[in-house]
């Protein structure tokens, strides 16, 4: 009799969990919809470059092989208002991770808070992706914004941590950003009590053109030294201001097949300046790619960046020529020479190499 209870409440527990088996299989089958729905709400693109350079400063000639960004990010949409992201360079660090919070219906006002590329400058939030030098960046933006050459803000990709508020007026004739940020930089915890304030007012007049001006006032931590600014030491606290204005025109974007990128043609030009401690410095850039035949293009720029206003010999100006083929949408090829022109302090003048293929998605 024992016996018989116990197989009875066996079968018992089998026929339970054969049924409960069977019916979320069958519920599965019969609703995707949760997957559906989960896969549609998250994106993943990423990109690579990687080329070759050639290099004769003070005549010491070098060439080398380099891979300099391979990025995957991930985009969230959590619901229709609120966002996350997540961007790692395998070549280097985690790069970006924030949350975006749209308060209105109409894009006038969205929260973001976490980890990005901040607002100086109109070249600094710009993907390496879609800028036309190989280098990206003028050497004004690259030393301002915090890209990397400044010793004294180290290594940080113009990326910092922070909470910023940003929207469109007037039917997106108006942009702006407002930005409280850490100023150390990314991966990096503040060294001071000091937060760094961002703004950036952007006109839009007309389709395809815009002007753009921005401001940063902060205190910088030193993390390095600079020959150029020898007061300023390791661990001091430092007043850290920038200042930018400049304008950009697209005309409408040409198409050359179905599978390569649409492109416009353009110009951009911007004018920076910056104080480290007592030190000021400054410069400027203008930078074209105009589409010549099928997907290639003919891209010139010239730049120049005074690390010291005070002192002579601290300046260099690079003049830049180069091509680009676009093979596949957002890939393409890249050959560019530029011939560099440097101040006392800096070195001889020299020349430089370029080529480089991007793969992206």
């Amino acid at each position: 009799m024992k016996r018989q209870v116990i197989k009875t409440a066996t079968l018992a527990v089998i026929m339970a969990v054969f049924s409960s088996t069977a019916a979320m299989g069958q519920q599965k089958s019969e609703s995707p919809d949760w997957f559906k729905d989960f896969t549609s709400r998250i994106t993943f693109n990423g990109y690579a470059q990687g080329g070759w350079s050639y290099q004769d400063p003070n005549g010491v000639k070098t060439n080398s092989y380099n891979l300099k960004r391979t990025l995957l990010w991930a985009k969230a949409r959590i619901t229709d208002r609120w966002s996350f992201m997540f961007m790692h360079d395998f070549s280097s660090v985690v790069q970006e991770f924030y949350t975006d919070y749209r308060i209105s219906k109409n894009n006038a006002l969205t929260f973001r808070l976490g980890q990005f590329k901040h607002s100086y400058t109109m070249e600094n939030p710009l993907s390496p992706t879609m800028l036309e030098l190989i280098d990206v960046y003028s050497q004004a933006v690259l030393y301002l914004a915090g890209e990397g050459p400044d010793p004294l803000n180290g290594v940080n990709y113009g990326r910092d941590m922070g909470l910023m508020a940003f929207g469109d007026l007037a039917n997106g004739a108006l942009h702006y950003e407002l930005a409280l940020m850490s100023g150390q930089g990314i991966n990096r915890k503040d060294l001071n009590n000091q937060k760094d304030f961002i703004a950036k007012l952007e006109v839009r007049p007309i389709d395809g053109f815009r002007v753009v001006a921005s401001g940063y006032l902060g205190t910088g931590n030193a993390v390095g030294t600079a020959r150029w600014n020898p007061d300023i030491q390791v661990g001091d606290n430092y007043k850290r201001n920038r200042y930018s204005v400049g304008a950009e025109y697209k005309t409408a974007a040409y198409s050359p097949g179905q599978y390569k990128e649409a492109r416009p043609a353009s110009v951009r030009a911007e004018w920076l300046g910056g104080e480290d401690g007592e030190v000021g410095s400054r410069g400027g850039y203008v930078t074209t790619c105009i589409p010549v035949v099928d997907a290639l293009d003919v891209v010139a720029s010239g730049e120049t960046y005074d690390r010291n206003t005070k002192v002579d010999g601290w300046d260099q100006t690079n003049l830049t020529v180069g091509l680009q083929y676009w093979f596949y949408k957002k890939c393409r090829l890249q050959l560019q020479y530029t011939r560099c022109l440097c101040g006392e302090e800096i070195g001889k003048d020299y020349n430089w190499l370029q080529a480089q293929v991007q793969v992206a998605f």
